[in-house]
Parts: C-alpha cells; sequence; structure tokens
C-alpha cells in the first residue's frame, strides 16, 4: 500500500513516499524536495553474527550522476568509488543514526541513493530524514525518529533548509540532526561566527527537526511496519563476579597510570591472565570475559570523573595536556611545523603551487577546482599498531575535511595570494583530537611557508560522562575518554570567531545545557592554544621559501584575453619562453608562475604593456612602424600606433618626415590626445629643448636633421 505525507519546511514542500517502491527491504522511503528526489533503503539480517564483536552498521551513500543530468568524467563513464562527499554524508548519517540502535550484532545496512538533483535542494540532509524514516517504516529496531535541518545565515537571520544559491551568501553552513528533546549530530563550518551566535542557530534549527519528527512519526503510525523483539543477553552474574573480584582492583591500578602505553599494556597482562585462570572453569566464555574487563575499566573510569573529579592522566577536568611546538623541521618544505599536545602529535607540511595545480572536483554540481586543500593521514604507527598499508579511509577523509573546513575561512583570496596550497597533516602519535591537532598543524604551516592567512586558526576536543542524574565535561580528552565517554566534540576557530564544529554522541542526545558548558569550556581550551601558537609565532613570515615558486597575477578586462593569447597561442607561447608558465582565466585573472623571480617580472611587463591602454600626458617609448608625408605611425604599445603628425616632430619646419624619422627608428614620444574613434596623436617635439632664438628653418639634410636633447619624463 502505497502511502505519502507532505509538510512545508523552509517555504518549499517537502514529502515523503513509501510502499512504492524497494518493497522488498525491510523499510524504504522515497523523498522529494523541490526537484531533488533520494531514495532510502535499510536491510538487517534475521539473526545476530555472534562473531562480531561490536553493532555492524553500515551506510552507503551514493549520488547518481544521471541526477543531475550528467555522464562521469572518468574514463569509464561510470559511477565508481565514492567521492569524498558522498564519504563525508555517509559519516554524518552514521554518526547521527548509530547511537539509537539497540546494541545487538545484527547486521544492518542503510542505501542512500539521490536519483534527481535540482541543484538548489541540498540532497545530504533529505538523505539523514529518509535513513531516519526508512529504518522507523521497518521492523528493525531503532529509538527515533530523528530530523535533520541545514542552518543558514543570511543578512543576520537564521535561514533553515536555504538554497545552495542562498548559501553563497551565507556565514553559517551547517548540519543539525537531533530527536525531539534533544541534539544527536552537528556538522557545521562558518565564517568566524561568534559562539553564542552558533548556539543561538542549534536552538533555532531544532524547532525545525521537531517539526520534522512530528511528521515522520504521523507517517510511520500510518504505514510503519511492527518492531522485532530486542532479546538481550542475559549476563552470567557469577561469572561477571568472579571476573569483579579477580580484575577490579587491578584495572583501578592501571586507570591511574598517566601514561597510555603503560594502561594499555598493563591491562592486556590482566585481561591474559583473567582469561588463563578462568579458562578451566569457564571455558569459550573468552568474549563474555573481554566484555567484562571493559565495563569494570569504563565504570572506574566514568566514576573517577564523576565522583573524584579526576582523570585517568592525573589533569584537572578542564585542563589542556601540555603543548609544544617546532617550526620550520622540513628544509626543502615550503613550510611546516610539529604541533604536539600530550601524546598527539602531528607534522604538518605546505606546499605552494600555481593555478596548474588545483584540485578538479566532478560532481552533481559540476567540475569545480580547489586552490586549498587539507590531506590527512593516520599510519598505523602512530597508535602502536601493526595494519596493512592502504589508502585513505573514511576516518581519515573525514578528519582531513574537517580540518580543512576549519582552516579555509583564513585562507586568503586568490586575487591577495595567487598560489594553490596544499596542506598535509601526517599523524605521528595519537591519543585522541588529532584532527583538532591538523588545525593546529596546519595553521602553523601555512605561517612558516609566508602564506599571509587572516589570522591563525585552532582546535579543541571536549568530551562528556554522564549518568542518569550527574554529568561532567571534560576538556580535551583523552582517547580512552572518547572511548568510554558518552559524547566527543570538537571546536575550531580564531580569536574572533568559530570556524567548524562537530559533535558525535553515544547516547541519545545532549541538552542545551550541556552545550552551553561545552561551548564555553571548548573556547577557553581554544583560546588557551591560540596563545601557545602566537608564543611560537606571532604572524606569517614575511618572505616565502626560497624553494617556493613565485606567482605574479594581474587582472585585466577579459575582451583582452585574446591579446595576451595572441593568434593560435602565438604569444603567450612567447612569454613562456622567458621561463615561466603562464594561467588565463575567463575572468581576466592571468597568473605568471616562475621559479625565477626576475623571469617572472619581465614576462609581467609584457603582459602589462599588451593590455595597457594608452594615456594622454604619458611618455612611451616606440618603433617606427610606417613613414608617410604627413608624418611617423609609432607603435608605442603592443597592436597601438599612433601618430605623430609632421609638424610634432621638431620645434622647426621639418620639410620631410624622412630627414627626421625612418622606418624602424626608435623614438620617444607623448601622447597628446586620443579622439572619440580611438586614434592616438603624439608628439616628439614637446620632449625636446626648446630652440633657440634664431632658430626656426630646417637645417640642411648634410648638416643633419636629427637632434639630441631628448629628455624622459612628462
Amino acid at each position: 500500500m502505497i502511502e505519502k505525507s507532505e509538510m512545508e519546511l523552509g517555504g518549499r514542500t517537502l514529502s515523503i513516499e513509501t510502499g512504492r517502491v524497494a518493497k522488498q527491504a525491510n523499510g524504504s522511503a522515497w523523498l522529494r524536495y523541490g526537484d531533488t528526489i533520494v531514495l532510502v533503503a535499510t536491510v538487517a539480517s534475521d539473526k545476530e553474527n555472534a562473531n562480531l564483536p561490536f553493532f555492524a552498521l553500515t551506510v552507503d551513500y551514493r549520488e547518481k550522476f544521471y541526477a543531475g543530468g550528467k555522464i562521469p568524467g572518468n574514463f569509464f563513464k561510470r559511477e565508481g568509488r565514492p567521492s569524498t562527499s558522498e564519504t563525508l554524508h555517509a559519516r554524518l548519517i552514521d554518526h547521527s543514526i548509530r547511537p539509537l540502535f539497540p546494541l545487538t550484532k545484527v547486521e544492518t545496512q542503510v542505501y542512500v541513493t539521490v536519483l534527481s538533483f535540482d541543484n538548489e535542494n541540498d540532497p545530504s540532509v533529505l538523505a539523514l530524514n529518509g535513513a531516519s524514516a526508512a529504518i522507523m517504516l521497518s521492523d528493525i529496531p531503532f529509538q527515533g525518529p530523528i530530523g535533520a535541518v541545514r542552518m543558514g545565515r543570511i543578512d543576520g537571520e537564521f535561514v533553515v533548509n536555504p538554497t545552495n544559491s542562498q548559501m553563497e551568501e551565507s556565514d553559517i553552513n551547517m548540519v543539525l540532526t537531533g530527536t525531539a528533546d534533544s541534539i544527536i549530530g552537528v556538522e557545521g563550518e562558518f565564517h568566524e561566527v561568534n559562539d553564542d551566535d552558533v548556539l543561538k542557530a542549534f536552538e533555532v534549527g531544532h524547532e525545525a527537526i521537531k517539526e520534522v519528527i512530528v511528521f515522520q512519526t504521523e507517517l510511520v503510525e500510518r504505514a510503519g511496519k511492527p518492531k522485532r523483539e530486542v532479546i538481550e543477553a542475559e549476563r552470567d552474574e557469577e561469572l561477571a563476579k568472579v571476573v569483579a573480584d579477580l580484575a577490579t582492583d587491578r584495572i583501578k591500578e592501571a586507570n591511574r597510570l598517566p601514561v597510555k602505553e603503560d594502561r594499555a599494556t598493563t591491562l592486556s597482562l590482566l585481561k591474559d591472565e583473567v582469561q588463563e585462570k578462568l579458562a578451566e572453569a569457564h571455558p569459550e566464555r573468552e568474549g563474555e570475559i573481554s566484555e567484562e574487563i571493559y565495563q569494570i575499566t569504563k565504570e572506574d573510569m566514568r566514576s573517577m570523573i564523576l565522583d573524584e573529579k579526576t582523570r585517568i592522566d592525573g589533569r584537572a577536568l578542564d585542563e589542556v595536556r601540555p603543548i609544544s611546538i617546532d617550526l620550520g623541521v622540513l628544509p626543502r618544505a615550503h613550510g611546516s611545523a610539529i604541533f604536539t599536545r600530550g601524546q598527539t602529535q602531528a607534522l604538518c607540511a605546505t606546499t605552494l603551487g600555481s593555478k596548474m595545480d588545483t584540485r578538479m572536483v566532478d560532481d552533481l554540481e559540476g567540475k569545480s577546482f580547489k586552490s586549498f586543500m587539507l590531506d590527512y593521514n593516520f599510519p598505523s604507527y602512530s597508535v602502536g599498531e601493526v595494519r596493512r598499508p592502504s589508502g585513505p579511509g573514511r576516518r581519515e577523509i573525514g578528519h582531513g575535511a574537517l580540518a580543512e573546513k576549519a582552516i579555509e575561512p583564513v585562507v586568503p583570496a586568490e586575487d591577495h595570494f595567487p598560489y594553490t596550497i596544499r596542506v598535509v597533516s601526517e599523524i605521528l602519535e595519537a591519543n585522541s583530537s588529532s584532527s583538532m591537532a591538523s588545525v593546529c598543524g596546519g595553521s602553523l604551516a601555512l605561517m612558516d611557508a609566508g602564506v599571509p592567512i587572516k589570522t591563525p586558526a585552532a582546535g579543541a576536543g571536549v568530551g562528556l560522562v554522564m549518568d542518569d542524574e550527574r554529568w561532567e565535561v571534560l576538556t580535551d580528552i583523552l582517547g580512552e575518554e572518547d572511548h568510554l565517554g558518552d559524547m566527543d566534540l570538537k571546536i575550531t576557530g580564531t580569536k574572533d570567531g568559530l570556524t567548524g564544529v562537530q559533535m558525535d554522541i553515544k547516547i541519545g542526545g545532549v541538552s542545551f545545557e550541556i552545550l552551553q558548558v561545552a561551548f564555553d569550556r571548548a573556547r577557553g581550551a581554544l583560546n588557551h592554544v591560540l596563545g601557545k601558537m602566537e608564543e611560537a609565532i606571532a604572524s606569517p613570515r614575511e618572505a616565502l621559501s626560497e624553494f617556493a615558486p613565485r606567482i605574479l597575477s594581474i587582472r585585466i578586462d577579459p575582451s583582452k584575453i585574446g591579446i595576451v593569447i595572441g593568434p593560435g597561442g602565438k604569444m603567450i607561447r612567447s612569454i613562456e619562453e622567458l621561463g615561466v608558465t603562464v594561467s588565463v582565466e575567463d575572468d581576466g585573472l592571468i597568473t605568471v608562475t616562475s621559479v625565477d623571480a626576475s623571469a617572472g617580472e619581465e614576462a609581467m611587463g609584457v603582459i602589462r604593456s599588451l593590455v595597457e591602454d594608452p594615456e594622454v600626458g604619458k611618455v612611451y617609448s616606440g618603433a617606427v612602424k610606417r613613414v608617410t608625408d604627413f608624418g611617423a605611425f609609432i607603435e608605442i604599445l603592443p597592436g597601438k600606433d599612433g601618430l605623430c603628425h609632421i609638424s610634432e616632430l621638431e620645434h622647426y619646419r621639418v620639410r620631410k618626415v624622412e630627414d627626421v624619422l625612418k622606418e624602424g627608428d626608435q623614438a620617444e614620444v607623448k601622447v597628446i590626445g586620443i579622439d572619440d574613434q580611438g586614434k592616438i596623436r603624439l608628439s616628439r617635439k614637446v620632449l625636446l629643448d626648446p630652440p633657440e632664438e634664431g632658430e626656426g628653418e630646417s637645417p640642411s639634410p648634410e648638416k643633419g636633421s636629427r637632434r639630441g636633447g631628448r629628455r624622459g619624463g612628462s
């Protein structure tokens, strides 16, 4: 049976339909917003997989090129592996719905397919609402629904679900997900927006989320399937007591060791010892024994925070780990820095390139080119593990995108700094907040490279531990506090405002009271880190690295692009023979890249002369192109000739032009007029010394008719 519901959201109609397509899935939803259409289908296995160590949720988000009337631009002309943006959308959906599933070992998959895209209505927010609706309509247990909106702010006014055109004018770009009572997920980027304004956007967005949840609930009441029964594994109390008696005291000792490796080694040895002691009495119970040890470790760490107000590394709840900064560590990189915060360490390197080095992005919105990019690498040795090396995974792509968005608002515009900029963050050591270390290290590497960023950006992470009645916010969380805690909130920004926020939680949501405290705590940490960064380098270096290319730029009238390129590219090739690379944009922006600064200046001089317009009163030096009875035509700029009338050659009366100038001669002349048709009048005599008294007749050719005494200036 087909069921459909509609609502008004952001001034446009949002519709959800079920029962027409993908009927063999456990649940499916067909969503439309404008002419953007998304299909979400979800499936789950019938039985639990006892071999799984955790809840196995897979979210697959795909944008079909036909949705925008396009053919993929790759060699095979078909969609391949998920793009960066598809990966980021899938991660956001995963983080938003995962906390609301029961802790079972049932494999669950959510498939999101963008079928139509109108270039205005965002499919990713539609996908979030569709994922919730599809799961709610299915028989899969889920503590939803959730709602999602994108928040913008245009001319000081908050806008719910702005169109892509509106987003170009917005200083806030934030996706919020939540339940009727609280916020679950946040992903945002800002142009140095005040902290309180971001929280206000949370509140406005949550009101819209409530409307979406009511909308979904009404459809589910009509078309939803009965939910499966959740059978929770019964805890073996006898085994739990035996493990607790053997391990609790030693776990408490391990949890109070300040060094991560010492804690991990002690707990690993303890687990092996307990497993060995219980192997005979409780055979084939290794998984349950490990789970009991995990729960004791988790409960003790949380008790330390809630009861003792202390942490496993001995810090206070609001204390930032020690910070050290080293600049210029890579002599051949254009800029580099090592940022260390506790046991998290990032080596960041900046490389400067030309327009030819931009990164092409081919997606539903068409081809675009990025001139600033940040790549994040997380090798297994950073956490002391052995793993098979591979390309960047979802986590690395997500962390790199977060750091890139955090720094991008302070990167200079291309008109001001016409370089392609690539920052790479190599995580050398990790104990949480490596993405925030990448923001700090990336800003430092940019300043070390001499990139004139507006102001440095930094990042800080805060966590949360809460029980039924109590909660505590933790500043600069450790890996264990992230893993065993309830929230990971990352905030990035400058001294003037926030540039990014990301929040993941493991519980059903967080209140606005908690968010306010978390933001205040994060701002304090952010200011502390920015102070440490300023001590290391207060402003960008004045000069670029000697190994960086030199790039000069000029913006010309687009109608003159053809002059610079020349017939068949002849002119631009002749310029590049100077040892430079020339890039010409359709909007008239020309960049010249060279290793040798003098070659770049020479090439830029040629370009300026090609596009320069003659000015009345200005002096030019040019070659005589043609001689007539009434004057000489002189090329004062490439392709621009002017007439120096015979009366303007000398102060005395000239009988024959050739007596003064011949074809091919170089002459210094001044522009004395340009008529409505663009004809240029030149004068040579105004640059000559005036005649002495009594002179006024042309000297005979035998005595020579050319005079010296030329002078520059106007």
